[in-house]
């Protein structure tokens, strides 16, 4: 049986790819109208209201039939019940021309309004992918997957990071979420992710690199503190994997707990003890602790930022991925996480309101496919 919500979605879609049939529909419905109801009545306002849709649904040649024949169908109608010489005939096909102009116009308002808006997305989103540079895909035994799912909205950019990178310590990794959008978040990513490469490299433990982070975001915060760099704090958690054995280790400071996936089977890796996000140590202690957890091949670690457990659907319900994600077995990270990114569209009816940032990691080679 299909879900409610996949039949919204169903009804959403078909009326996307048909609503710009409105203008033609709104033309042949006022002829319609017009010709079989009393000559006394007029269908002024379906002739005024085609055009106007066309505005905002077609191109300006569209826009400019549309008006044209609705001026027609008006001028044939009121020819063919005799009120075409009058002043009430004239007056209003006059009407209707005026708005089929106007039409035109605001047809014209809108195209260089949206060229706009689509140049200031296309230059926050080149921005976003030139500040989060692609991973490789593999490190030794170790697939990796990244996905930025960006909720565009007013062309803002959001403050979603991620980073990987490849150490004698082993393969450590960085998702993270700077608190607020615009240029401050980017700049703050900027450093959040300059300082990780190096102390990535440098730094012996995870909890030292994780105090460099805290370091450098303050040490920015306060020398820009006229730019809003961080506009507060980063959340984030640092992922250590060793170039051998099983395991690997986790540091989260203030971030939602990643996720083990394994045979089916999704567990949440939480801290062992809770710890202030980055840029907020002032405020107490806890640099936080370096959890141990099992790794085994076959396993896939999957960390995100807040973007997805805070997407809503029609009822307000936030998106579970631990029960999304439960007894599906995947080929590998990018069946993951496009499975993920799937799950969430259909959850939310395609609406998202915050960035995402999704990193995956599998360990070892795993042959088999998502169960149907």
């Amino acid at each position: 049986m299909r879900a409610p919500s996949s039949g919204r979605t169903a009804v959403k879609r078909w009326c996307l790819r048909h609503v710009r049939l409105l203008p033609a529909l709104l033309l042949v419905g006022g002829a319609l109208l017009d010709y079989h109801t009393s000559p006394h009545f007029s269908a002024e306002a379906f002739y005024s209201a085609a055009p106007m849709a066309a505005a905002a649904l077609l191109s300006l040649r569209a826009t400019i039939l549309t008006g044209v024949a609705a001026c027609a169908a008006d001028a044939a109608l009121l020819t063919h019940f005799g009120f075409i010489g009058g002043s009430g005939g004239r007056s209003e096909l006059a009407a209707v021309a005026t708005v089929s102009a106007l039409a035109i116009v605001v047809n014209r308002l809108m195209y260089v309004s949206d060229v706009r808006l689509q140049s200031a997305r296309t230059i926050a989103l080149t921005v976003q992918r030139a500040v989060l540079p692609e991973p490789p895909a593999s490190i030794g035994p170790l697939r990796i997957a990244v996905r930025y799912q960006s909720a565009v909205k007013d062309a803002q950019i959001g403050g979603d990071l991620y980073g990987v990178q490849d150490t004698p310590y082993g393969v450590r990794c960085l998702v993270g979420d700077v608190r607020g959008k615009g240029m401050g978040a980017v700049k703050a990513v900027d450093v959040a992710l300059g300082v990780f490469r190096e102390a990535a490299e440098e730094e012996p433990t995870l909890v030292e690199v994780g105090a460099r982070l805290e370091r450098g975001i303050l040490r920015e915060a306060r020398r820009r503190a006229g730019l809003e760099l961080t506009e507060g704090f980063v959340t984030g958690v640092l992922a250590e994997i060793p170039h051998s054995g099983d395991e690997l280790r986790l540091v989260n400071r203030g971030h939602p707990a990643p996720l083990l996936l394994h045979g089916g089977r999704v567990r949440s890796a939480e801290p062992s003890e809770p710890a202030l996000p980055l840029g907020l140590a002032e405020l107490g202690p806890g640099e936080g602790r370096a959890d141990t957890v099992p790794f085994p091949p076959g396993t896939t670690l999957l960390l995100y930022t807040d973007g997805l457990t805070e997407a809503r659907d029609r009822t307000g319900a936030f998106y579970d991925p631990v029960a999304g994600l439960a007894g599906r077995v995947f080929a590998g990270p990018d069946a993951l996480l496009d499975a993920v990114l799937t799950d969430v569209s259909r959850h939310t009816g395609g609406c998202i309101s915050d960035d995402m940032a999704l990193l995956a990691v599998t360990h070892g080679q795993d042959s088999d496919s998502e169960n149907p």
